[in-house]
């Protein structure tokens, strides 16, 4: 996605070989135009995956979730990283262990949000190591839905995410796909 490129190019931050910060339009900061974009172009590419529920985790993968359930006009649920004092017992928890925080947080879903009807698809922000995604196929497994795809805004290619999804069967879409950040340097797959 060009236009997604060229926000990165322009506004993304590399904080090392390994992190993007990309804060000024995608996960503290919202472009919601180029958001709507992102949420139109998921959209299109499972279009045919009879999608019933799209699933992301708290925070930074609500935004382009929810702008692609509004495009596929399906619901939006989030797993959450905090236990809320009204969640149901025998919800479905997993454990995800986060690149950017270095911490393994418990994560956590209403079992009544998803039934073995749904198919689902998983929207994320970033696809680094797979844990997030891993995560959250887990939850939609634990709940007897379907897993629909996997749909990523930024992965970093240079990272295990995409070949750990691969393997366990799952499709991946992302919507920019980076090489490198060496050398404060952002690098595309196709560049």
């Amino acid at each position: 996605m060009e236009e997604l490129k060229k926000r990165i190019r322009e506004d993304g931050t590399v904080i090392n070989s390994d992190i993007l910060k990309v804060d000024q339009f995608l996960n503290h900061q919202i472009d919601p135009s180029l958001l709507r974009n992102i949420g139109e172009q998921f959209a299109q590419a499972f279009a045919n995956s009879d999608v019933s529920k799209i699933l992301t985790i708290e925070s930074s993968g609500i935004a382009p979730a929810l702008m692609t359930g509004l495009a596929l006009n399906v619901p939006v649920v989030f797993a959450r990283k905090k236990k809320p004092l009204t969640l149901n017992e025998g919800s479905l928890t997993t454990k995800i262990q986060s690149y950017t925080k270095h911490l393994n947080n418990s994560v956590y879903l209403e079992n009544n949000m998803l039934s073995a009807e749904d198919h689902v698809l998983i929207i994320d922000d970033f696809l680094a190591n797979g844990e997030a995604s891993l995560g959250l196929t887990r939850l939609i497994e634990m709940a007897g839905a379907s897993v629909a795809g996997v749909g990523i805004v930024i992965e970093k290619t240079f990272q295990p995410g995409r070949t750990r999804l691969d393997h366990a069967g799952y499709s991946v879409y992302s919507l920019a796909r980076i090489s490198s950040l060496a050398n404060n340097q952002i690098t595309f797959l196709d560049d």
